[in-house]
């Protein structure tokens, strides 16, 4: 049995966030720049000139990609054989997301009582924590600091399972067109698909910490990631709506399997700024 000190989740977690909001992950990078080389649309072409300008002078004035430094949302792979000591997990994590948004002078998005009086609870927490139990001895911590305008246009349906392969794309490809720019694409999609619908909706979601353009060990869900993108990349939406070629950098489905009388499916959109941060304890 491994002891971790759950200092070490408040101090990881701290760093994450100030990384991932200030730089954006090499295959990001790379993405908007293949992106670009084949953006036919001259307004398209010219706003990711600028967004890869922004993508480099971003952590050479650690100045945040973006001004919406997102909710925090915390995915933690616990070692079945770590003992966590030195006090509460959940507080450890909290600490961490209110110290990184502090020093790393990232904005302030959490509202409390979010149907009545909305009030900012002024350090971005609580944050949105998801623990799961997996062999070994070392803990993975992951985060995404999510966005309004992405995540404003998730969905979920619950097709009929006759609708199939084809009623997927249908709906998947639907929920993008009716995005729109709002997004602010060129877009990663997270699809899930399968399980429950609180399970497709963590895997759409999920997907999204995937290196973008990698695809899926699965060769059906990566078959269907190929003909989801073509499929969205014809719709024209081009870069934050000023059509052009690329509507998406690319689509990550996840699968699992689902009641034979249901076929759930959920769509996660990340923006262009695909901001994500990864450690191991």
């Amino acid at each position: 049995m491994r002891e971790v000190h759950v200092s070490e989740l408040t101090t990881a977690i701290s760093g994450l966030f100030q990384e991932a909001c200030h730089r954006l992950p090499e295959d990001v990078v790379e993405a908007l720049r293949a992106a670009r080389d084949r953006e036919e649309s001259p307004e398209s072409g010219d706003i990711l000139d600028k967004l890869l300008q922004n993508a480099e002078l971003a952590p050479q004035e650690m100045i945040p990609l973006c001004q919406d430094t997102g909710l925090a949302v915390v995915f933690i792979e616990l070692g079945q054989d770590v003992h966590l000591v030195g006090g509460d997990m959940r507080d450890a994590v909290e600490e961490g997301v209110r110290q990184g948004y502090a020093d790393g002078y990232l904005r302030k998005s959490v509202v409390s009582h979010p149907f009545t009086t909305r009030v900012n609870t002024e350090d971005n927490t609580p944050a949105d924590v998801w623990v799961e139990i997996v062999p070994g001895e070392r803990v993975k911590i992951s985060v995404l600091p999510k966005g309004a305008g992405s995540e404003n246009m998730s969905r979920l349906t619950v097709l009929t399972p006759a609708m199939g392969r084809q009623g997927i794309i249908d709906f998947v490809t639907s929920v993008v067109d009716e995005a729109g720019g709002n997004p602010c694409p060129p877009l990663v999609v997270g699809v899930g698909i399968g399980g429950t619908t609180e399970k497709t909706m963590m895997m759409a979601k999920k997907a999204l910490l995937r290196p973008v353009g990698q695809p899926s060990v699965d060769e059906e869900n990566a078959a269907l990631e190929r003909d989801v993108l073509e499929q969205i990349n014809n719709l024209g939406i081009g870069t934050l709506g000023y059509g052009g070629t690329v509507t998406a950098l690319s689509v990550h489905v996840e699968s699992f399997p689902c009641h034979i009388a249901s076929l759930p499916v959920a769509v996660n959109l990340q923006c262009h700024s695909a901001r994500r941060g990864v450690t191991l304890i």
